[in-house]
């Protein structure tokens, strides 16, 4: 359903934070022309933390509308809150999202059989596909593989699909053991996607898409070969960089210097990256061929 290089869209807002509709639709029509397979806004990187309701599915529906259908748009839908990740849901398919997003609980700590009963929950109601997001490291929950293998046989035409930000390769062929390849794996880490694909997966959710689009197209394009990795290793510094400082500062930042008069504020408790931040960003820019 879902694979290649997709993006993870930053959110740009103005010194007062508030959201800049054009800067957004020209950053979605650069996106698809340089090879992006399909859009994700309002996830981690477009700070969804820090949007209201209302707010976040307005993006999601001027994301809809700048697509027109030429690639999927996969909304941030998540919540700590059963209910309101139903809502989200709800508002998602509202919005004419293709499929949603959707962490675990996060904050709460469920068990891993309270993990299998939110997405249980969601399942009877949910009107989209939804692709699971697994980030042990920023939720402080880990949707264990027997749990995700749990939800996914339970509800198989809901729960599509995974973005993997665990960092434990040997999860892609767990899934695939128990699942199949008509199961979407996608890596939730650029470092690792190469040996993410190679093990089976076909695409990922990218924070670097947003700044190297051509490039990260290009790579999930060349499969897991010589030229692969060549791609893999024009790029490696500059996916390290993106995360020398609290994300999305890193890469708001790179995106000034790959798109000038991008706007570069974040709202708060995001704060702008550091000095030495910058300059690894710099030099993986330089590194990737993005800059002199």
């Amino acid at each position: 359903m879902f694979s290649g290089s997709i993006p993870a869209l930053v959110t740009p807002f103005d010194a007062d934070g508030r959201f800049v509709e054009h800067a957004y639709r020209e950053l979605i029509e650069w996106q698809i022309s340089e090879g992006s397979t399909a859009l994700v806004p309002c996830g981690t990187t477009g700070e969804a933390a820090t949007l209201t309701k209302d707010e976040q599915f307005a993006i999601v529906k001027i994301c809809v509308e700048q697509v027109r259908g030429r690639v999927p748009v996969i909304a941030g839908a998540g919540s700590n809150d059963t209910r309101v990740a139903a809502a989200n849901i709800a508002a998602a398919k509202e919005a004419g999202a293709d499929a949603a997003l959707m962490v675990p609980p996060y904050y709460n700590r469920p068990s891993q059989e309270g993990i299998f009963q939110h997405f249980a929950a969601l399942a009877p109601t949910a009107g989209l596909p939804v692709v699971l997001y697994n980030v042990p490291a920023r939720t402080v929950t880990d949707i264990l593989p027997e749990t995700l293998i749990r939800i996914v046989e339970a509800y198989p035409k809901v729960f599509v699909g995974v973005k993997d930000a665990s960092g434990v390769l040997q999860r892609v062929s767990q899934h695939r053991a128990a699942l199949g390849d008509g199961f979407c794996q996608l890596s939730g880490n650029d470092d690792l996607a190469l040996a993410f694909n190679a093990l089976g997966g076909v695409g990922c959710i990218s924070v670097t898409a947003n700044v190297a689009p051509r490039l990260c197209a290009e790579f999930q394009a060349a499969g897991t070969g010589p030229e692969a990795m060549a791609l893999h290793d024009r790029l490696f510094a500059l996916h390290t960089s993106l995360f020398t400082d609290a994300s999305p500062g890193p890469v708001k930042y790179a995106m000034t210097k790959v798109r000038p008069g991008f706007p570069n504020a974040l709202r708060l408790p995001m704060t702008w990256p550091g000095e030495l931040s910058r300059a690894a960003v710099d030099a993986g820019l330089q590194r990737a061929g993005l800059t002199q």
